[in-house]
């Protein structure tokens, strides 16, 4: 059976290879990211790992994993930022405060589909503006989930985390294990 990444992003590639998985392909789906008006967090974030698996084109041999990551200012989702500007403000907001972020996984075979989402608590120091002007400059806030990495520069600003620290990074490793596993995909023991 080939294993396919629905994500081009090199985080969950190497979160794979943690277990031992080197993807036979690497298929990131193209689709729309928008939240829907009023949609919160958790739904939004497992809607998109479904339609991540869905947007996949898949032979009978094939099995996908697919993921989404979202920071959770309270109600109010904190996606990738459009640019510098939108990163700061990310940062500003969650200067000194707990969120959330939320990693959904999807697993699809065939028309078959496993799912599980992790959320972790997560508390980020309060920010002084050489911080995070300095941490701008670096450009590791490109293309993450409210504007920062926790395994980049940026875990120098979180103390404290409680849940699961590679559904942070973008991949919980150990419900993925699980979901490969339901599916059929044999993760150990190969």
């Amino acid at each position: 059976m080939r294993l396919i990444l629905g994500s081009g992003s090199p985080r969950r590639r190497e979160l794979l290879g943690q277990l031992g998985l080197v993807p036979d392909d690497i298929r990131a789906p193209d689709i729309d990211e928008t939240p829907r008006a009023g949609e919160l967090p958790r739904p939004y974030c497992i809607r998109m790992a479904a339609e991540k698996a869905a947007a996949v084109a898949l032979g009978e041999d094939e099995i996908l994993v697919s993921a989404d990551t979202t920071v959770a200012l309270g109600r109010r989702i904190l996606g990738k930022p459009a640019d510098a500007g939108q990163a700061a403000e990310f940062l500003h907001k969650l200067s000194g405060r707990r969120h959330k972020v939320i990693t959904a996984v999807a697993v699809r075979r065939g028309a078959r589909l496993w799912q599980r989402d992790v959320v972790t608590d997560v508390k980020m120091k309060r920010l002084s503006d050489v911080e995070v002007n300095g941490y701008l400059a670096t450009g590791d806030w490109q293309g993450k989930a409210g504007g920062y990495a926790i395994q980049g520069p940026a875990g120098a600003f979180i103390p404290w985390i409680q849940g699961s620290f590679t559904g942070v990074v973008g991949l919980p490793v150990a419900e993925t294990a699980t979901l490969l596993a339901a599916a059929g995909y044999p993760v150990f023991g190969r």
